[in-house]
């Protein structure tokens, strides 16, 4: 709904500084003027190019991992997703930053941190209200990663949380549910951070951790 890659670049230049790694930061249209499924769409698209032009990229096409904040944390697992079911090579990690996991506005992080700034319940829902066509949409896989998604076969993952953020729970829940399907997760909570937190590592000690923790689990990934 909101922002570019302008405003995620401080976190698209960690991801590349720390990794050494090529990062394709990738804009997709938003709505109200593009609803669901089009940013999903354009993030699968985004993936299949950045395959398709490794040549001319300079990097090992069989070495792509797949990241995201937020909106982008759902469009990443979604990728992960598209791509297993249209038999197309999977990502070699997901990076998941306090994701979009789910169209459940009462979650306990979501009662808890109603009012939270900058991410509240009441923007959540506005979000939804606006990407969605009909609040249907919310019930598709490509939403409702917690309760709908099938998860089998999709790549290791990284899932990265705030404490005082509505979207906690969900993140949460989705962590365990890879987990429960025997996919390896590394999952932390960063306490005392909000949503957004996580591109601020010159100010922020947590975000320089949880920065670290991710670049680690993508080198990993990628050698």
């Amino acid at each position: 709904m909101i922002a570019t890659i302008n405003t995620y670049d401080a976190s698209a230049r960690a991801l590349a500084e720390q990794t050494n790694a090529v990062v394709v930061s990738v804009e997709y249209r938003k709505g109200p003027e593009f609803k669901f499924p089009t940013a999903h769409q354009d993030s699968y698209a985004a993936y299949l190019w950045t395959i398709q032009n490794a040549a001319t990229l300079g990097i090992n096409p069989t070495k792509i991992a797949v990241a995201g904040e937020s909106a982008g944390g759902n469009l990443a697992s979604t990728v992960c997703l598209m791509a297993r079911d249209n038999n197309v090579q999977l990502p070699v990690h997901q990076l998941l930053v306090y994701p979009i996991a789910d169209n459940n506005t009462n979650t306990t992080s979501y009662n808890q941190y109603a009012n939270a700034k900058p991410l509240s319940k009441p923007l959540m829902q506005w979000f939804f209200t606006h990407y969605f066509n009909t609040p249907a949409d919310g019930d598709s896989p490509y939403i409702s990663l917690v309760d709908v998604a099938t998860v089998t076969g999709l790549p290791a993952a990284t899932v990265i949380n705030a404490e005082i953020d509505p979207l906690l729970s969900e993140g949460q829940a989705y962590a365990a549910k890879l987990k429960a399907a025997g996919i390896a997760v590394t999952a932390k909570v960063y306490e005392g951070v909000t949503h957004e937190f996580f591109g601020m590592a010159t100010v922020v000690p947590q975000a320089k951790e949880a920065q670290k923790l991710a670049t680690d689990e993508l080198k990993k990934a990628l050698q």
